[in-house]
């Protein structure tokens, strides 16, 4: 279960990401609420995260099961350790977030995809 949810709230940020790209103005979500609109100069940045925050959807489904791994099941589960890390870094910082919509919304969706990656890394 922990899977589907990990993978609901990824698919979540992959969504916020991709209207971030096409100037959607949901900026107060990211990087501490400090461009409403993202400008054109940080599109690389979001570009970027998208990338990282597929590619962990991948490891997360991967891990599970539910899509083929291309990647050795150990490498698998190194990954998602290091993601459950990232995504730990991630909730510290938007905790500390001077944006309350990051605060109040991306903390809790970063804690809890943290604990789904531990949980895929254990094989639990």
């Amino acid at each position: 279960m922990h899977i589907y949810i990990g993978a609901l709230l990824l698919a979540t940020v992959i969504i916020l990401s991709i209207l971030l790209l096409y100037g959607l103005p949901l900026g107060e979500l990211t990087m501490g609420g400090r461009y409403k609109v993202w400008p054109r100069k940080l599109k690389p940045v979001a570009a970027s995260q998208l990338a990282v925050q597929i590619f962990a959807l991948y490891i997360l489904l991967a891990a599970s099961g539910t899509l083929p791994c291309f990647i050795s099941e150990n490498v698998t589960k190194i990954i998602c350790f290091v993601f459950a890390v990232f995504f730990l870094g991630n909730t510290v910082m938007n905790f500390f977030s001077t944006s309350k919509k990051e605060k109040y919304i991306m903390t809790p969706m970063s804690a809890v995809s943290s604990i789904c990656f531990l949980l895929a890394g254990l094989g639990v």
